[in-house]
């Protein structure tokens, strides 16, 4: 119990003690031994946590002394968090865990198409003071342009009741996810706008390739020029940042990808050498050649796109708003090694084969058809 200053009355400590727990602005408080009003824990839903950035919203958040529930099927890492409260359900067809309780904000990391994410902001809407809905920067319409920040117009589907998410309507749908999202809670969402998520814990590869590949070792086919624009956010960043802006109870849309100062694909692949100490060389190849070669942006050539034409302005997008309300990003380096030593730990089996970027053998064959090519002059 706090020791009380000699000369104050019971009164006034009690006083003060209340005048606290206003100051914290939560939903409810709890009485002391003595009477004084604390602060009751603040309370935190997540549809989804299981994979990549939800066990790091669930870390965060409970860093920042949060109580979190967690809300999905059970089917992902059931064994993740036995220390948090776990509801089961399906998002799609079944809510009614959700039915008769409350929370201080609702993070829905798992929502893709609007009808789910207008049911679930529906059934919270009067239990639930913040909605905080994780979309994309793939929602722009237009990414020719560089600078793109929150005012842009989204992309367009004429069948927005699709049940299936494909890479021509995924940002049609996120954005109207945002519209359903602020129509069932006005005034009262969050709308989280990530550029790629990176890190230790992606499945998907898409940065991961980079480190793994680097630190093989040997002449590594890098795309464009090491001056092309790329755009990330490591997964931790990007969760304290949100856990952050919902304990201030922001509401609006942000664009939350990085770095704050412009970054080029050089430096990237120079940080991943630096992450993984091999001896690697990089040999880049223009766009037109990769084209010939049938080299794909962004699925064999992970993070890069063609800074030309309709994706000129794609990893150049305004994060102005974001940075101006806290979101900070850790050294490259630092991420190119977290991710490598977590790339360590998986089974062999899984490391046998990533699911982005080029194989060995196709890498190979490449590098001798520019050698070749140059060759020939």
């Amino acid at each position: 119990m706090a020791r009380i200053a000699r000369g104050t009355t019971r009164r006034d400590f009690l006083r003060a003690g209340a005048a606290a727990g206003a100051a914290f602005g939560l939903a409810g408080t709890a009485l002391d031994s003595l009477g004084a009003k604390t602060p009751a824990p603040r309370k935190l839903l997540i549809l989804g946590g299981t994979a990549f950035l939800g066990p790091e919203l669930v870390e965060e958040a409970k860093r920042a002394g949060w109580t979190v529930t967690l809300f999905n099927r059970g089917k992902t890492n059931p064994h993740l968090f036995p220390d948090v409260e776990k509801l089961r359900g399906d998002r799609r067809s079944d809510l009614k865990a959700l039915e008769g309780r409350s929370w201080d904000a609702v993070v829905d990391t798992s929502g893709y198409f609007p009808k789910d994410v207008a049911a679930s902001a529906r059934l919270l809407s009067k239990s639930v003071g913040l909605y905080v809905f994780v979309s994309t920067i793939s929602v722009y319409g237009d990414t020719s342009k560089p600078g793109i920040d929150e005012r842009a117009p989204v992309a367009k589907t004429d069948q927005p009741d699709a049940d299936k998410v494909s890479g021509a309507n995924y940002g049609a749908l996120k954005a109207l996810c945002e519209e359903a999202a602020e129509r069932e809670m006005p005034g009262k969402v969050l709308v989280v706008r990530p550029g790629l998520i990176i890190g230790p814990g992606d499945t998907s590869d898409r940065f991961t390739y980079w480190p793994v590949r680097v630190a093989r070792g040997g002449e590594v086919l890098a795309p464009g020029t090491p001056d092309d624009p790329v755009q990330f956010v490591d997964v931790r960043d990007l969760a304290s940042w949100t856990v952050a802006m919902i304990g201030r109870r922001r509401t609006g849309v942000f664009n939350a990808t990085g770095p704050k100062e412009p970054l080029t694909f050089g430096p990237m692949l120079a940080a991943c050498r630096e992450a993984s100490g091999a001896e690697a060389t990089f040999t880049w190849v223009d766009a037109k050649t990769l084209e010939e070669l049938k080299i794909a942006p962004w699925s064999d050539m992970p993070c890069w796109v063609p800074p030309v034409g309709e994706t000129a302005g794609s990893r150049r997008v305004n994060n102005g708003k974001a940075v101006g309300e806290g979101l900070t990003f850790r050294p490259i380096v630092e991420t190119a090694r977290d991710t490598l030593a977590w790339w360590r730990t998986l089974p062999e089996e899984r490391r046998a084969r990533l699911k982005a970027g080029l194989t060995p053998e196709r890498e190979a064959a490449a590098l001798a058809a520019v050698r070749e090519k140059k060759a020939k002059g």
